[in-house]
């Protein structure tokens, strides 16, 4: 009993350090990325996206790597089913409406398409080994290519609009970077990291001192604890008007989820596959990545409080046929 009240506060304590932690790290990196001339969108498949889903990325890997691979895979596709019908519909929800810009909702969400397919591919053919994990992480790799590339052209032009000397001085103060913005930077970061792992250990006991099996953990206890980060930055920019970044938190989340989430453990290790997650799992991910397009679409390229209310039962949906239809 004293195990489970100690569970219980733990819980507790580290959802302030997540919430906290959060919202040093949203604001801060905004600051940096608008020193820089960095987007907000590219900001948050990137920097914010990366960040957020290292909880995810150690899971999986030391799940992988200690032998408990259904919640190795678990937790990754799960956390991506979780990312985008809970925490943008959760978003969504609260805020009332989340906007975006076409291209680069297009490019980012279409690369999280493209990405569960290949997921969906390899599973199809078998255990996941060292050749699809290159392929993963050459995709990656191609993907921030294109991230790259679409800054640049957006800083030309950017600088073609404005007179040589505001140039001037916009590379000067991109330049003056403060140190202090840096450090609140890393530090709320790992404030994310820390409260994230008491979250997701104190989570993951009162799970087995529950008897749940690690597949559902995976799935669940341990998808959504560890995508706590993402919850809070996705939800504190939607609520702070940071539209862009909070909708390319999520999906290059998932992105990174996959190609390197999954693509790092299988360049060392076979990967097995469970049925139930190629049947059933991987589907469901896939659906909901389209389900969130044709929301946008339907909105105007909006997701507003009625898309968010689907998304969120989608996910409630999903969970209920998880866990007492195909259990």
């Amino acid at each position: 009993m004293l195990n489970i009240i100690l569970y219980i506060i733990g819980l507790v304590i580290s959802l302030i350090i997540v919430v906290k932690s959060a919202d040093v790290f949203v604001d801060n990196l905004v600051e940096i990325g608008s020193t820089l001339g960095i987007s907000e969108i590219i900001l948050g498949v990137t920097a914010s996206a990366i960040g957020t889903s290292l909880p995810e990325f150690g899971s999986a890997l030391i799940a992988s790597l200690s032998g408990s691979v259904d919640i190795g895979v678990g937790t990754v596709i799960g956390s991506n089913i979780w990312n985008i019908a809970g925490i943008l519909g959760i978003s969504a929800t609260v805020s009332g409406v989340i906007r975006t810009n076409k291209k680069g909702l297009t490019r980012d969400w279409l690369m999280t398409l493209i990405t569960g397919i290949i997921l969906l591919i390899f599973m199809f053919f078998g255990d996941i080994h060292w050749s699809a994990s290159i392929i993963m992480i050459a995709a990656y790799g191609y993907y921030l290519h294109l991230l790259i590339k679409s800054q640049r052209e957006q800083n030309q032009v950017n600088s073609s609009e404005e007179e040589k000397i505001d140039e001037s001085e916009n590379n000067q103060n991109k330049r003056n970077i403060d140190k202090k913005t840096i450090a609140l930077v890393v530090i709320g970061l790992i404030g994310l990291i820390i409260g994230c792992r008491i979250l997701v250990f104190s989570g993951v006991e009162l799970a087995r001192i529950a008897g749940i099996p690690a597949m559902i953990m995976g799935l669940f206890t341990l998808a959504i604890g560890t995508s706590i980060p993402e919850l809070v930055v996705t939800l504190s920019s939607a609520m702070k008007g940071l539209h862009d970044l909070s909708i390319g938190t999520v999906l290059g989340s998932n992105t990174f989820n996959i190609l390197i989430g999954i693509g790092i453990p299988a360049l060392v290790m076979t990967v097995p596959v469970e049925p139930l997650s190629l049947t059933f799992d991987a589907p469901v991910m896939l659906f909901i990545t389209i389900l969130l397009m044709v929301l946008i679409r339907a909105g105007k390229m909006k997701l507003n409080r009625i898309a968010g209310i689907i998304l969120v039962a989608s996910y409630i949906t999903y969970a209920v046929f998880r866990l007492f239809i195909l259990v």
